[in-house]
């Protein structure tokens, strides 16, 4: 059974900030579209300040650990709706592996989930409202899929990844019913939303750094 040290998983938070840092234009860029423009910016300022104090590129931090720092930081650094979202994602997930030496298929899919569990406390989002939750939710259940029909660790990630690309481009064609971009109504159809974008973002780069912890 393939497994990872959490322990010794810092870095797997530091590889994500730096693609929050290479897309903090684009997702500025997609929010500007139907929204104020700083989802980008935003962003890239907590998940930079929690690369800054990752020191050693996360070398000696458990994953947990580097979670709950992230998840810290946007809570008491980021503006909008988007800091307490994602600042509990995080701390939620950090919270449910806190206390695990290794890292399984089932570990990771609890800790998804234990993430998302948060993010719905927080809002009365629906599915088809065109938020992240329109990527996060079908890509854990896509995950927990992959693994009910037998696929282990390395290829149910793979599975998370097509999900959260595939989900993230079917925003395009929904009608914003929550948020700024809501008042725009049918106008909103057309353009990807920005949340949805960094959810997948978000997603991939957790899949591709645990790939490569996978023993």
């Amino acid at each position: 059974m393939k497994t990872f040290d959490q322990q010794a998983a810092g870095r797997v938070i530091y590889e994500l900030t730096a693609v929050i840092q290479k897309n903090r234009d684009y997702l500025s860029e997609i929010d500007g579209a139907t929204g104020d423009g700083d989802h980008g910016v935003n962003m890239n300022k907590g998940f930079t300040k929690c690369r800054e104090q990752l020191e050693g590129g996360g070398e000696g931090r458990s994953l947990s650990e580097a979670m709950d720092l992230l998840g810290d930081i946007l809570l008491s650094e980021i503006g909008g709706s988007m800091g307490p979202l994602y600042g509990t994602f995080f701390m939620e997930m950090a919270e449910n592996i806190g206390g695990k030496a290794q890292i399984g298929a089932e570990d990771f899919l609890g800790m998804l989930k234990a993430g998302l569990a948060g993010i719905r406390a927080l809002v009365p989002t629906e599915i088809g409202d065109k938020t992240l939750l329109d990527v996060l939710v079908p890509s854990v259940a896509a995950f927990e899929t992959a693994l009910a029909v037998g696929k282990d660790f390395d290829a149910a990630l793979d599975t998370l990844k097509v999900a959260a690309a595939e989900s993230r481009e079917a925003t395009k064609d929904m009608v914003a019913k929550v948020g700024r971009a809501s008042r725009l109504g049918e106008r909103s159809r057309g353009f990807y939303d920005a949340g949805a974008t960094s959810c997948a973002l978000i997603l991939a780069s957790l899949a591709d750094s645990v790939q490569a912890l996978l023993r």
